[in-house]
Parts: structure tokens; C-alpha cells; sequence
């Protein structure tokens, strides 16, 4: 079917409701824009679904997660009936039809005989992946587009260790939902039935407790936070998504009496309307927590996207002006606070892990040696450090100790398998604390480590190519990289590249070639003669070719000259396949 007769069926068949109709009426002089919702069906990939919301097959709406949740419950009923007895737990933040796509998948899934727990309001997505194993379920689901601008929203499927859906069960899902290739095949139950028959359920408010006392347990130095708790001026902004009560809740139970939320920010907001880009690693996102922080005199500045499982943290300088971190100063600043108190109180263990991502700071496996632990790389995206902490303690091969990946997300614990920014704010303020302790500002404190390990730096280039051209440009970028490799930037020869899709790494000065010991993924990785690397890949969920770059100086200025020389070579090569 082309996307002409797509767009009449939907157009014209009353299954579709009116609304939906009269939407699609609306464009029918706009064959472009009915190109880009009917020409393909929305992927379902590994993580789930994201999409611009609207009507159409390539769009977020309820008939398209109506669809992917169908083939989530026909993969649930072939696990067997213990599998569907045990259910589904749901969760949806502050976004654009959030509450009626996750009241949707509950549906179809009870329509299915499959048992639902749906938080009554918006939760985070860390809060998800914990209910999903404190209830015991077989799986979750949450209904969120993290930190995507407001026209978009998503469908993110989780199983039973409280992990995204790992390979290779990812694809066996994508296979059933592929496998739904008529709306008319999916089974959707009654609200007030669901609810008489015990399918249909809403998560007790314990969950929340239980959830609370799990992050309060990876505080390092409780007794000090609520000594410096008295003293440390907190600003914090939820940027209009769900970490607002618990982030606060937690914080004022262990001890931080000067939390300060910016009022702009603080209730929930489906279109961001003080933001627009609501994500932490924009600084426009911090412009109105700085003005505060200025007024008050903040010692620290942390701000969560609107799922809360990333966050940013801004810090105060000697000069009284404010610097914002970038997600790889946050987590070296943590890993090495929780490693060096942790050794300091004998709770260390001796096969500890830290585990990052290969677009991270190299900065991470310095930290982890001189503390004897053992560094864990894995592609980028958390699932894959979920899916190392279930293989530690299925092998007890290693303790995950911290992990986190350069876009601000991390987790301390393994109480859930997904990054938190409640924890990580906690743990964040906790840092500062810890550094005020020792008259010392958390920046001084930053500079301290870069003294101790040398200068890391690191930077992003994302270029946005959006619609059916952009996905075109992303792969021709992606193909002639791959098959042109290059041999030199900005002068620098490269010495080693990695082809993660063939699972290759070459070292080009030797020739020898060998694993790359990873998942197979579309991602290309270069290292050049003075040390410096970078890496490209599309982003999963957003349309942009991601690249990012790394090196380590003497000075900070020697880091940055690097790094800035990578960087101006690769975009004129990608600025010269684009033409």
C-alpha cells in the first residue's frame, strides 16, 4: 500500500475516530506532509517507539501504540501464562497525550488477559524500571520522549530485571509487532471491566516509599549531608516534567533544607513553555534557575529533564559567576567521590565496576585504575550498562559500584536498571556538600580531579537532518565514511578505526584487525596520532548524525586546541558529502 492509499483508508474508515479524521482532512491539499505520516509505518526499534504526535502511521497517536502494544502482548502470551500473570507495569510523564497513550497500552494489554499497574499520576522513567521489579512484573512500559521538543512523545519497553529489552528479545518484540498489520487485530478491553476482572490496576503509593529508601541508601556520608544540609543553597528545576516531587521529596528527607525550585519550571508543562528544548545539555534550559541562583546565592544549580533520568548541574565559581557542566565533568566528579569514599570507609569491594560508554570521557578508566577497579566500556545508550549489572550478578563476575554515558545520565545502585536523576541529584548535592565541607567550591573541586588526572575534554557536533531527505543524508554521511575511511584530520593521522556494524577495529599502523568485543551497532569510532578520538552515529532517538570528540593535555587549553582541531576537520569532511 502506498502512502496515498494509507491516507484514504485512515481518511475514510470510521475505525479511526472523528478527531483523527478531521486532522488528516485538514492536509489533504499537502501531498508532502501526507507523505511524511503514511510513507512507512513508525519504527518499533530496540528501545521502542518516538515519533512527532499526529495522525498517520508514521506518527505518535492511539492507534499506533494500540499496535505496538499488541505485538508486545502477543510476545508476553507465547512466554506462557506465568509471564502474563505476572503483568505489566506503566508510567508516563508530563507530555503531550502521555496519560491517554499509557491508559491505552494498559488496555490492550488487559484486553490481551494481561494484568496492568499504572501509576496514578506522572513518574519518572527510573521510578518505572524500579516498580517493575519490586512488583515483580514481567515487563514495563513507559510513555515518555525524554528530553525531544514538545511535538514529540514515545513508547519505551522494559522486561523483568527492570532493563530495556535487550538483544535478542528487542528483535523477537519488533517481530510481533511487525506481525500486526491490521489495526481490526488489536484487542482493547473496557475500563470497567479491566477494573472488575483485577487486570487493571494503579500502583500503591508504598511503591514510592520503597523507591525513595532505595536512592536515600547510596548516600555516601549521610551524616554529613545532614550537618552541611543546614548550610548548602540548592536551585532546582524540573524543567516542567516529573522530577519535581520526587527529587524534592528525596532531597528534603536526607537532610537539604535550601532547596530552591524555580517557580516558572516547576509544574508540569507539556509544551515546555519556558524552554521549548527541554534538556540539560542545552544551557538555555538554566537561564532562569542562573537568575535565581544569582539572587539567592546558590551554591549549586541541578535541573531534570522532563522523564528525570538525566540531569545537569551547574556550579558556582570563585568569581560568583556560574559555570554549567557538561554530563562528563558530573560523572567523573562522582565516580571519583563515590570510589574515594568508599575506599576511605573500607566498602570498596575488590571486584568492583565502573562502566561508561565508548563516547564518554576517557577520563573514567584513570579514575576506575587508581582505585582498582575494573572499567566496563559499552555502546552508547543505558541499556547496555543494564544489561552489565544483570550480567554481573548472573556470573558474579564483578560488583557495579557506577556507571553513567556523557548525555547526563547516570545511576548509583542497581535498585533500577535505567539512569535516575533523582539518585543523581541527591548524590550531586551530596558533592557539593561534601567540597563546602572543605571550604571548597564543587568548580574547585572539578579542577582538583582534572590536577590529579590530567586535562579531559570532550565535545559534541549534532546535526539535525530531519523528514525523509534527513534520513537519506544520515546514511550517505554514515556510507561514505565507512567506505572512504579517512586517513588524516586537520593533519593528524588517524591510527585506529572501528567499524561497530562488522564488529572490526583496525589498527592502521600495524594492519593487524580484530573484535571490537561489542554489539553489533551503526556506529563508526576513530583514534588519531596525538591521542585524540571521535566517533559517529545516528542518534536513536532523534533525527541527527551525532559526533563526538575526546582528548586529554597537559592543560586545559592544550585539551581544548585538540579536541577543536578534530572537530573543525571532521564537519568540513561531513559538510563536503552533504553538498
Amino acid at each position: 500500500m502506498d502512502f496515498m492509499e494509507a491516507y484514504k483508508q485512515w481518511l475514510e474508515d470510521d475505525y479511526f475516530d472523528e478527531n483523527t479524521r478531521k486532522e488528516l482532512k485538514s492536509i489533504e491539499n499537502d501531498s508532502k506532509e501526507i507523505k511524511e505520516r503514511f510513507y512507512k509505518n513508525l519504527d518499533f526499534g530496540t528501545g521502542g517507539l518516538r515519533g512527532i504526535i499526529g495522525a498517520g502511521t508514521n506518527r505518535m497517536n492511539i492507534y499506533t501504540v494500540s499496535k505496538a502494544t499488541q505485538g508486545f502482548a502477543n510476545y508476553i502470551l507465547k512466554e506462557g501464562e506465568e509471564a502474563k500473570k505476572m503483568g505489566v507495569a506503566i508510567a508516563y510523564d508530563s507530555r503531550r497525550m502521555s496519560p491517554e497513550f499509557a491508559e491505552t497500552a494498559a488496555l490492550v494489554l488487559n484486553g490481551n488477559g494481561i494484568k496492568t499497574y499504572l501509576y496514578e499520576s506522572l513518574r519518572p522513567t527510573p521510578m518505572l524500571s524500579f516498580a517493575v521489579r519490586h512488583l515483580g512484573c514481567t515487563g514495563g512500559i513507559v510513555i515518555t520522549a525524554s528530553h525531544n521538543p514538545p511535538e514529540y512523545n514515545g513508547y519505551k519497553v522494559y522486561w523483568s530485571d527492570g532493563g530495556q529489552v535487550p538483544f535478542p528479545r528487542d528483535g523477537e518484540i519488533i517481530n510481533e509487532v511487525n506481525k500486526v498489520t491490521d489495526f481490526k487485530m488489536i484487542k482493547k478491553a473496557d475500563k470497567a471491566e479491566a477494573e472488575k476482572a483485577g487486570l487493571f490496576n494503579i500502583i500503591s503509593p508504598d511503591v514510592d516509599e520503597e523507591y525513595d529508601k532505595n536512592v536515600m541508601a547510596q548516600l555516601i556520608n549521610p551524616e554529613m549531608v545532614k550537618e552541611m544540609g543546614k548550610k548548602l543553597k540548592i536551585v532546582y528545576t524540573p524543567l516542567h516534567g516529573t522530577g519535581n516531587k520526587p527529587v524534592r521529596r528525596v532531597l528534603k528527607k536526607v537532610g537539604f533544607e535550601h532547596v530552591n525550585v524555580v517557580p516558572e519550571q516547576e509544574l508540569p508543562d507539556s509544551e515546555f513553555s519556558t524552554v521549548g528544548y527541554p534538556n540539560p545539555e542545552d544551557p538555555k534550559a538554566f537561564t532562569l534557575a542562573i537568575k535565581l541562583a544569582e539572587k539567592l546565592e546558590a551554591d549549586i544549580i541541578v535541573g531534570t529533564d522532563p522523564d528525570a533520568d538525566r540531569v545537569g548541574a551547574v556550579v558556582k565559581k570563585s568569581n560568583g559567576e556560574y559555570e554549567i557542566l557538561t554530563g562528563n565533568m558530573t560523572g567523573v566528579l562522582l565516580a571519583n567521590y563515590i570510589l574515594s569514599q568508599k575506599k576511605e570507609k573500607g566498602t570498596l569491594p575488590e571486584n568492583g565496576a565502573v562502566v561508561s560508554t565508548i563516547v564518554s570521557t576517557d577520563m573514567t578508566k584513570a579514575i576506575a585504575k587508581e582505585y582498582g577497579m575494573t572499567y566496563f566500556d559499552v555502546l552508547t545508550g543505558f541499556k547496555y550498562i543494564g544489561e552489565k549489572i544483570k550480567q554481573f550478578e548472573q556470573t558474579g563476575s564483578n560488583q557495579y559500584v557506577f556507571g553513567f554515558e556523557e548525555s547526563y545520565g547516570c545511576l548509583a545502585g542497581t535498585y533500577a536498571r535505567d539512569k535516575d536523576a533523582v539518585v543523581a541529584t541527591m548524590l550531586i548535592c551530596e558533592l557539593a556538600a561534601y567540597y563546602k565541607t572543605r571550604n571548597m567550591s564543587l568548580y574547585e573541586g572539578l579542577q582538583e580531579v582534572y590536577k590529579k588526572y590530567g586535562y579531559y575534554k570532550e565535545t559534541i557536533k549534532s546535526i539535525t537532518l530531519k523528514g525523509i531527505e534527513g534520513i537519506a543524508d544520515m546514511k550517505k554521511i554514515m556510507d561514505t565514511l565507512r567506505n572512504d575511511s579517512p586517513k588524516e584530520i586537520n593533519g593528524v593521522k588517524v591510527i585506529e578505526n572501528r567499524d561497530y556494524s562488522i564488529d572490526i577495529c583496525r589498527n592502521l599502523v600495524t594492519g593487524e584487525t580484530k573484535p571490537t568485543g561489542l554489539p553489533k551497532s551503526n556506529v563508526l569510532y576513530y583514534v588519531l596520532e596525538n591521542g585524540t578520538w571521535f566517533c559517529v552515529r545516528p542518534s536513536g532517538t532523534e533525527p541527527k548524525i551525532k559526533i563526538y570528540f575526546g582528548s586529554k593535555g597537559d592543560s586545559e587549553a592544550e585539551a581544548l586546541e585538540k579536541v577543536q582541531a578534530a572537530s573543525d576537520g571532521i564537519m568540513k569532511i561531513v559538510d563536503g558529502i552533504l553538498k
